[in-house]
């Protein structure tokens, strides 16, 4: 089974066990179409699930107060990949980009994707011969995407721009 990161936990809200989580998917209205998700590796029903901007507000069978509640702050919200929503053409899962290798439009290889930190203009970070390199995807950055192939190619001009 294929899981990805759909929220990160921020805190309780409130005295029931409802959780505030912070949503990675494009729409955190998403998150309630997703019926079982997954903290610390156990499987909680999603019994609700109410979005305010890019965060949601969530209640889990088993997690019945705010001390239940609490022990999960911090963690990651996992979905199994087969309950989360399609995405459209053009679009990825960072679980999708995480491993890919990233090219230069001349050819150059910069290094791997270890970690992509979801922003108005997501940032990537890669591993490199010379070190950690970040780059936001701002526009004209990269070129192509092909998680299949596991590659990223970007323009090279743009991307000394954007990166540090």
């Amino acid at each position: 089974m294929e899981y990805l990161t759909v929220a990160t936990v921020l805190k309780p809200q409130g005295i029931r066990g409802e959780l505030k989580v912070k949503v990675y998917l494009d729409q955190a209205s998403q998150l309630a179409k997703i019926p079982r998700l997954f903290i610390s590796g156990r499987e909680y029903a999603l019994m609700n699930a109410r979005a305010q901007g890019e965060f949601a507000y969530i209640t889990l069978r088993g997690i019945a107060d705010r001390n239940a509640a609490e022990l999960l702050r911090g963690l990651d919200v996992e979905a199994l990949r087969s309950d989360c929503p399609p995405l459209p053409e053009g679009r990825y899962y960072i679980g999708d980009l995480e491993g890919c290798k990233v090219y230069s439009d001349i050819g150059e290889n910069l290094g791997e994707v270890t970690s992509v930190i979801p922003a108005r203009t997501d940032i990537f970070v890669l591993s490199s011969p010379s070190g950690e390199i970040s780059f936001a995807a701002a526009e004209g950055v990269i070129l192509d995407i092909d998680p299949d192939d596991k590659k990223i190619v970007v323009n090279s001009k743009r991307f000394k721009e954007v990166s540090v």
